[in-house]
């Protein structure tokens, strides 16, 4: 049974993941560079590790979230690393989106050293994360997502098994370059609209009416149309997952014309210096 878990990685949705494994009562270290985010569980019941390592040793399983290849690489290797800190049999679960090379190396890495792994990048803002609604992507075995499937429950609402270890992260960039299309077409359905005299919440009446509707167009339009782009999802990182998937595309001799396009006018926000905010703040760029 597990009950001793190590989080690796309290970012904007890995600190509610973690807040509600606490709430289901499971024995939480944590560790993320920002001891803001630390000091915030620590005081609703879960211990601080002083490095990866000390939050990784002696778990049953160790989840990390952690958005970029670099942050990664540091809490993984080197003499305090996470790969330090595991024992055989540990299960360790990787739950943010990466190339399919670095799955595939700590896959590899896993079974050098004796550790179950599973592929689970996680699809979801804060908002699904902090009401327990956040979609995984499962690769690997499914017998051992069988035995983690009771502490994912307390954090999402999907569990999907895609395949063997890899799939769930092809899967991934499918997921990430529709998200991004949709988020655009709305974007400019809105600024077309708004053009022609229409206030967005009319726009959005049209739209919810009909086969176009989707809950992203009900979440983010109405957001948009307040004026409100606090941070769900970062623009960077769904900017980071378009690249990712531009490799996939290369790789498989495809040409996309919409993925391309959708690509300019997020890395036009990331220039603009929007990275930070939500993703939805791709709008600004078409309102110039």
């Amino acid at each position: 049974m597990i009950r001793e878990i190590g989080f690796v990685g309290l970012g904007t949705v890995g600190k509610h993941m973690a807040s509600n494994l606490l709430k289901a009562h499971y024995r939480l270290t944590v560790f993320d560079r920002q001891a803001t985010e630390v000091n915030d569980l620590v005081r609703a019941g879960a211990t601080a590790a002083a490095n990866p390592m000390e939050a990784a040793r002696g778990r049953d399983m160790v989840i990390v979230i952690l958005p970029e290849k670099e942050e990664l690489a540091a809490a993984l290797d080197g003499p305090q690393g996470i790969l330090e800190g595991l024992s055989p049999g540990t299960i360790l679960v990787d739950m943010g989106t990466h190339s399919l090379e670095a799955t595939l190396e700590l896959a590899e890495e896993a079974v050098r050293r004796r550790v179950l792994f599973l592929e689970a990048p996680v699809w979801g803002t804060k908002e699904h994360a902090a009401n327990g609604l956040l979609t995984i992507l499962s690769g690997g075995d499914p017998a051992l997502l069988s035995r983690c499937r009771e502490a994912f429950s307390h954090f999402a609402l999907n569990i999907i098994h895609i395949g063997p270890i890899g799939d769930a992260t092809r899967m991934k960039f499918v997921v990430n370059l529709v998200q991004a299309e949709v988020m655009e077409a709305l974007a400019e359905g809105l600024v077309l609209g708004e053009k022609l005299g229409f206030k967005g919440e009319k726009i959005l009446e049209v739209l919810e009416s009909g086969g176009v509707s989707s809950p992203l167009f009900n979440a983010k339009g109405r957001a948009i149309s307040r004026g409100d782009f606090s941070r769900n999802l970062a623009l960077k990182y769904v900017y980071e997952g378009l690249l990712l998937a531009k490799e996939v595309e290369k790789g498989a001799g495809l040409d996309l014309p919409g993925a391309e396009a959708v690509r300019r006018v997020y890395a036009q926000a990331i220039e603009d210096g929007r990275g930070e905010e939500d993703f939805s703040a791709v709008v600004k760029v078409l309102r110039k």
